[in-house]
């Protein structure tokens, strides 16, 4: 088997965040992760001379940007390449990587190649790609990254050869909203009294028809006078003050973090710096401004376009938050902006 593995610049060994806007390039054969990637494929394939014959890699931030540019690139890559599968990742819990992830699998499976990829099942590819390929669930860091990598080698393998996946609870990947028709060891109806019991009961039940519906918020519709309103800042672009001396954490928050603006008319790079793991810094430390706009609210408050700004802003590192923390840091963001007498509220996101 002819094996093509898709990696962000990062895990192909280009560079971080400074190289996220690196176009499509091929390399040959395994690199990065690729390397135990082939050790995986030899050891699911019994040593049957499958190998890993190019990287196809791609700056996160150039995939997402020149989308188009870049599904021809790969698109073009796989017709020359002309793999049995592609693999792609993992991507864990990084949104960028994951999106391209999910999308270069829907290229591939529209050319019939078998595809496959990994991510943390909060990862926004799984959002966007879930029900079009298959994604099989990693945790949201590179620890469990080898195992990882044996059980997507398994599956290309599993459908590179021809044979019919099973389910998602057999195959270990995650559901796509597919129903088969197939036969239980008992009726319905024995099956539903039996998982009532067990819920009565407090035991372990698992549901055959889950239902997850994504949470949605309809933002809350301001009809006030922005000239007489207070306003509060709020940003997810791990925004502190320098040397971050309260240790906020570059991603995966618990917390938020509350910090004076009293008296300020702009955010200095001497003062203070962006800390989140998401994205290239350098820029951002060099002004601030681009995380929290202090510098144009301020001047909408000095020629009385809004009423007053709030003296103290929020901040979070958002990437790579789980969506019941960011529930939980949301509500108190709000009960505290509430209390502060906050009117309408300006959200910088990353």
């Amino acid at each position: 088997m002819r094996v093509v593995h898709f990696l962000n610049q990062f895990f192909a060994g280009l560079g971080g965040e400074e190289k996220a806007n690196i176009p499509v390039q091929v390399l040959e054969g395994a690199v990065g992760p690729g390397r135990a990637l082939q050790q995986a494929i030899g050891a699911a394939s019994g040593g049957d001379g499958h190998e890993v014959i190019a990287t196809i890699a791609v700056g996160d931030n150039y995939f997402s940007e020149q989308n188009a540019t870049s599904v021809a690139a790969v698109r073009e890559a796989l017709e020359r390449l002309k793999p049995d599968a592609v693999i792609a990742g993992p991507a864990l819990n990084a949104g960028r990587y994951g999106l391209a992830c999910g999308h270069v699998c829907a290229i591939a499976q529209e050319m019939n190649i078998p595809a496959v990829t990994g991510m943390y099942p909060e990862n926004p590819g799984v959002l966007e790609w879930g029900k079009e390929v298959y994604i099989l669930p990693t945790d949201e860091t590179p620890t469990g990254l080898v195992q990882d990598l044996k059980d997507m080698a398994g599956l290309a393998l599993k459908m590179a050869s021809g044979q019919e996946l099973g389910s998602s609870e057999e195959e270990g990947y995650l559901p796509r909203g597919i129903r088969r028709s197939g036969e239980r060891e008992q009726r319905g109806s024995l099956r539903a009294v039996a998982m009532l019991s067990d819920r009565i009961h407090d035991r372990q039940f698992k549901t055959e028809l889950p239902i997850i519906a994504p949470d949605r918020v309809e933002p809350a519709l301001f009809t006030g006078d922005l000239r007489n309103a207070t306003v509060g800042l709020v940003t997810t672009g791990g925004l502190v003050p320098k040397g971050n001396p309260d240790k906020m954490v570059r991603g995966g928050a618990d917390r938020h973090y509350a910090y004076s603006i009293e008296g300020l008319d702009t955010m200095a790079p001497d003062a203070w710096e962006c800390i989140h793991r998401g994205f290239f810094t350098d820029i951002t430390n060099e002004n601030p401004n681009y995380i929290l706009p202090l510098n144009v609210i301020r001047a909408m408050e000095k020629s009385g376009e809004i009423g007053r700004i709030h003296n103290t802003v929020l901040s979070v590192a958002g990437v790579g938050t789980a969506v019941a923390d960011s529930e939980r840091i949301g509500k108190k963001m709000g009960e505290e902006l509430r209390e502060a007498g906050v009117d309408v509220c300006v959200m910088v996101a990353t």
